[in-house]
C-alpha cells in the first residue's frame, strides 16, 4: 500500500474509529463527491469520483462500525492500472477519524498495529475488580474491565460471622477463577501465535498474590509467561495499565514503548539542566547528525522527513527512537519540538 502513487490527490484513505456512525461518514463522502464536480482536470476528477463512489458503495452495506473501527483504501494505481477498494476492520482500535485524498495512501495509523513483536499482557487484580490489557509497541490497549459484587464484613460475631466469612471467601475465589478464564481467553490465542512475550500481574494489595494461588484454572502456558513479582499499583482501567508500565520498567527494559518513554525522560532531564546534551530544532539536529555528535535521535514515527534523519543516523551510528502517535507525550513533543530532537554524545552549543 505504501508503494502506490498517483499523479494527483486521487487515492482515498479513510479511518473510522469505534462508535462513529457509518451514516455520518457516508453523508460526508457524498458531500465530497458532489464537490468533485469542481475539479477542472477530467482525469483527476474521474479518478477521485471512482474512489469516493467505491467507498460509499461498500460502506452503505455495513450496518454499524465494528468494535475496532474501519479502514478504507480506494483508488487507482497508475503504475499498474489496478483499482482497489478495500474496507476492513484492523487488529487494534482505530485511534482517530481521518479522511484524505492524496497522492499516496496514508498507512501511518496502521503500521503500529502490525508490529507484533514484544507484546505483553497485563492483569490488574483486586478482590472485586480486575483489568486485562496489553502493552504493544504502539501503546497500551484495554481489553476488558471486570467488576464483581463481594459483600462487606459481617459484624454479628460468633459462628454466624465465621460462616459469613467463609461465604465471602468462596465468592472471592469464584471471582478469581472468573478472571482467570477471561485471562486465558484473551492471552492464549496470542501465546499460540507466538506474539505474547510476557505477562505482568499487578494490584493494590495482597489480592494479586491470592489470585495466583487460588486461580487454579489459570492455564499453565499463561503462568509460564508471568514476569517476576507482582507490581503494586493503585488504579484500574486505562490509568492503571499506564501505571503498570511506569512501575514495571525493570521487567520491560527492552520493550519499545518503555524505551521511548525513558529516552524522552532523559531528554527532559538534559533540557532542564541546560547542559548542552539536549538538541532540538530541525536544522540543529541535522547539523549534529552530520557532525556525528548524536547518540540518540528522537523522532515522530510520521515525521515527513523521517528518511533523511534515519539515513544520517545510520551513517553516524545514532540510535533512533520513534514516538508513536498513540503515545500521550506525542502531542507535547510535536508542538514543542516539531517532532524531532536528540541527545548528544558530548555537550554542544549552537
Amino acid at each position: 500500500m505504501k508503494k502506490w502513487r498517483a499523479h494527483a490527490t486521487t487515492l482515498l484513505s479513510l479511518y473510522i474509529p469505534p462508535g462513529r456512525p457509518i451514516s455520518d461518514v457516508v453523508n460526508l463522502l457524498r458531500q465530497e463527491l458532489a464537490i468533485t464536480e469542481n475539479i477542472k482536470l477530467k482525469r483527476t476528477r474521474e479518478a477521485v469520483q471512482a474512489a469516493l463512489s467505491a467507498a460509499i458503495d461498500r460502506l452503505v452495506k455495513i450496518r454499524e462500525t465494528p468494535p475496532n473501527g474501519l479502514v478504507v483504501f480506494s483508488g487507482y494505481n497508475e503504475q499498474t492500472g489496478d483499482f482497489i477498494a478495500w474496507v476492513f476492520s484492523p487488529p487494534d482500535p482505530v485511534p482517530v477519524f481521518f479522511y484524505r485524498t492524496d497522492k499516496e495512501f496514508h498507512t501511518e495509523f496502521l503500521e503500529p498495529m502490525v508490529e507484533e513483536k514484544d507484546v505483553y499482557g497485563i492483569v490488574i487484580i483486586e478482590r472485586d475488580e480486575a483489568t486485562i490489557g496489553l502493552l504493544k509497541p504502539s501503546g497500551v490497549q484495554l481489553l476488558e474491565e471486570i467488576e464483581w459484587y463481594i459483600p462487606g464484613k459481617h459484624h454479628k460475631g460468633g459462628q454466624s460471622q465465621r460462616r459469613f466469612d467463609r461465604i465471602i471467601e468462596q465468592m472471592v475465589e469464584e471471582f478469581y477463577k472468573h478472571v482467570a478464564e477471561k485471562v486465558n481467553k484473551h492471552f492464549l490465542p496470542l501465546i499460540e501465535q507466538g506474539k505474547l512475550k510476557g505477562i505482568i500481574i499487578a494490584g493494590p494489595g495482597y489480592a494479586k498474590y491470592d489470585f495466583l494461588k487460588e486461580a487454579d484454572n489459570l492455564d499453565y502456558r499463561v503462568r509460564k509467561l508471568i514476569l517476576g513479582e507482582p507490581i503494586d499499583v493503585a488504579y484500574q482501567g486505562i490509568v492503571g495499565l499506564r501505571e503498570v508500565v511506569a512501575r514495571a520498567k525493570h521487567l520491560l527494559s527492552q520493550q519499545k514503548f518503555v524505551e521511548v518513554m525513558e529516552v524522552l525522560e532523559e531528554f527532559k532531564y538534559h533540557l532542564a539542566k541546560d547542559d548542552g546534551y539536549a538538541i532540538y530544532g530541525r536544522n540543529e539536529v541535522l547539523e549534529a547528525l552530520k557532525q556525528g555528535a548524536v547518540e540518540k535521535l528522537i523522532v515522530c514515527e510520521d515525521h515527513p522527513e523521517i528518511e533523511v534523519f534515519e539515513k544520517l543516523a545510520e551513517e553516524t551510528g545514532a540510535k533512533v527512537y520513534y514516538v508513536p502517535s498513540t503515545m500521550d507525550e506525542y502531542e507535547w513533543f510535536e508542538k514543542t519540538f516539531g517532532c524531532v530532537a536528540a541527545i548528544a554524545r558530548y555537550p554542544l552549543t549552537f
